[in-house]
């Protein structure tokens, strides 16, 4: 209330408070969040089942830890192709129809792998596994980043990267049961066999899922030749525009960023079951307790993160997240044997940080590319970045040998500076808008 000259008061009227941004979305973008969502924790869950299984595989098979890490590697390397192809698919079709494609690919492919009757069959089901779990990302992450208002776009991918912890949850508890319930030769066999229930999300897409309005009016703008084509090099395929003039140093860059920050990643993630299990003496079940500090701190890493990058913007952000990352994998890896409890309670920073370092890249690669070319930059530069950062798991599996797991996961630190070295070469983008006619 408040007074007037002639001492009446006045009612002033309340602000309306702001919808948010999930509201925002409507019925149609809910829906397409929803089955992004789903898709990365799918997404989780594979991967996450692999690393677990790791030293299953490498008894029934015969092999070393070089080899059951180059498994990983190859897995994360032919992903490097799926998310380029996916890219360049979902910029030529559609977002809907490339997640179906990309989602049917990786599920056929996992639950094949649990098939597998060699160690070479497996590496190769892997390859193709990998194919359509690179391409999903692409896909899921360009879909939700064109449907949320600006404003608002870390906090929604976000909580889209978040749902990789949820995934990760449901595999460690998928992983304690079958682990404890089934012969470890067989175990891995039926977690991996479980990787066909991802295809059930197909039809949830095909039922409910549209292209977003910015992706359809900029089809229809160049199916009508509205846009001027030549001069602004739409004519071109996708993958020639991302590697031409001023998106070639944007392309180069948000390459070896996304190179470092997922190989610091993977040389924790892939190994640190393993870690626990032959250095730090514990069991299935202990093992797990572990885990899930790390997923617990991971799951408020990526929401966490989110909001930051809408506060200080991507750059800051991302070099914030990446450099103490850093710093939390060094200290897990230097507490000394017998104590645990420590190593309990800094696995949750680790996890924090090392997840939040991912929420930013949704947002950040999608604004950093024309809409003509969105899924086919992000998805490059995504996927080249897990390409390469995959060799990080197979080099600290050689190391292992010679070093000690622990100290050859240190490595995992150069990842986190090469990250921080590009935000160099990359400008700041929070608050684009994303239009049609870029």
């Amino acid at each position: 209330m408040s007074s007037t000259a002639a001492g009446r008061t006045t009612v002033r009227p309340r602000a309306e408070p702001q919808e948010s941004w999930y509201a925002a979305l409507g019925e149609r973008g809910r829906k397409g969040f929803r089955a992004a969502f789903a898709g990365f924790a799918l997404d989780a869950f594979d991967l996450i089942a692999l690393r677990l299984s790791v030293s299953a595989i490498g008894a029934t098979f015969g092999v070393g830890t070089g080899a059951t890490g180059a498994l990983s590697t190859v897995t994360l390397s032919a992903s490097a192709i799926g998310g380029v192809l996916a890219g360049v698919l979902c910029d030529r079709v559609g977002r809907a129809r490339a997640l179906m494609a990309t989602v049917a690919i990786y599920s056929l492919f996992t639950f094949l792998s649990g098939l597998a009757t060699s160690y070479e069959m497996l590496l190769v089901f892997r390859i193709f596994q990998g194919i359509g779990f690179g391409g999903e990302w692409a896909v899921g992450a360009v879909l939700v980043a064109e449907m949320v208002r600006p404003e608002a776009r870390g906090k929604a991918l976000g909580v889209i990267q978040s749902s990789w912890a949820i995934g990760w949850a449901v595999a460690v508890v998928a992983y304690l049961i079958v682990f404890e319930l089934v012969a470890e030769s067989s175990a891995w066999r039926v977690l991996m066999c479980l990787g066909a229930l991802p295809a059930l999300l197909i039809l949830y897409i095909r039922r409910n899922v549209e292209d977003p309005e910015v992706f359809e009016r900029t089809k229809e703008r160049r199916r009508r030749g509205q846009a001027d084509a030549v001069e602004s090099g739409a004519d071109d395929s996708p993958l020639k525009q991302i590697f031409r003039g001023d998106l070639l140093r944007v392309t180069l860059a948000a390459s070896v960023l996304a190179t470092g920050i997922q190989g610091g990643y993977y040389a924790m993630f892939t190994w640190i079951p393993t870690y626990l299990k032959e250095e730090r003496d514990l069991t299935v079940v202990g093992t797990s307790g572990y885990l899930f500090v790390v997923i617990v701190g991971s799951f408020l890493g990526y929401v966490t993160a989110g909001h930051v990058h809408d506060r200080l913007g991507r750059r800051r952000t991302f070099a914030l997240f990446a450099s103490l990352a850093g710093l939390s994998l060094v200290l897990y890896f230097l507490i000394p044997s017998g104590s645990n409890g420590t190593l309990l309670l800094v696995g949750f920073p680790l996890g924090f940080f090392a997840s939040g370092c991912f929420s930013g890249f949704g947002s950040y690669l999608s604004e950093l590319f024309p809409t003509r070319a969105r899924g086919t930059g992000g998805g490059f530069c995504y996927n080249v970045g897990r390409g390469f950062g995959a060799l990080f798991p197979g080099i600290i599996g050689f190391l292992a040998a010679a070093i000690g797991l622990g100290g050859a996961v240190a490595f995992g630190v150069f990842g986190y500076l090469l990250a921080i070295g590009a935000l160099a070469f990359l400008p700041e983008t929070h608050g684009k808008e994303l239009v049609p006619t870029d």
